[in-house]
C-alpha cells in the first residue's frame, strides 16, 4: 500500500505533539521535548502547507516537513509514529518521501539534520543515499547536542 501525502491539519498535529512519545534516548524526539518546537508545530501559520501528514491505508504514520532553504534546495525534517519505528518501515517511507518531494518541489538538492546519537536513522539515510556533510551543535531539549547535516543530490 502506498504512502499519501497532505497537508497537516490541526488536529492531525495536536495528535503529534500530544501523543507521539518514543522510548529512551529516542525521547528526544519527543515533540514536548522542547517548547519552542512544540510551539511552532502547532501553529497552523508557521507550518503553512509544507508539513505533511502522511497516511497509508488512511491511518496517519508519519509527517514530513520540506522547507526551500536555497535556489534548488529543500531541507527536510519527518517523524514516524513512534509503535513503527525500528521495525523495518522506515526505506519505504524514506523513498516515499523522497518520491513525493521530487514530484512536487524537483530539487536540484535535498538536505537534513539529525542528532548523531541517532545511528538508526544516519544509517538509513545512508542507505537511501544522502552523503555526510559536516557537523553543527544545536542548543534545544534544554541542552546542547550534536547534528549531522546530510544532503541527497537529486
Amino acid at each position: 500500500m502506498a504512502y499519501n501525502f497532505s497537508v497537516l491539519t490541526q488536529e492531525q498535529a495536536e495528535d503529534i505533539a500530544f501523543n507521539w512519545h518514543y522510548d529512551g534516548e529516542y525521547s528526544f524526539y519527543d515533540m514536548e521535548a522542547d517548547k519552542e518546537d512544540l510551539d511552532e508545530f502547532l501553529n497552523p501559520e508557521e507550518r503553512g502547507n509544507s508539513t505533511f501528514a502522511v497516511t497509508k491505508e488512511n491511518e496517519l504514520v508519519a509527517f514530513f516537513s520540506i522547507s526551500r532553504v536555497a535556489d534548488g534546495t529543500f531541507d527536510i525534517g519527518l517523524g514516524m509514529r513512534p509503535d513503527l519505528t525500528g521495525k523495518g518501515n522506515g526505506l519505504e517511507f524514506l523513498r516515499a518521501g523522497i518520491n513525493f518531494i521530487q514530484t512536487e518541489y524537483k530539487p536540484e538538492k535535498v538536505t537534513l539534520s539529525v542528532a548523531t546519537f541517532n545511528q538508526r536513522a544516519i544509517k538509513l539515510y545512508r542507505k537511501v543515499g544522502f552523503k555526510d556533510v559536516g557537523h553543527f551543535l544545536q542548543d534545544t531539549n534544554g541542552s546542547t547536542f550534536e547534528f549531522l547535516k546530510m544532503e541527497f543530490k537529486c
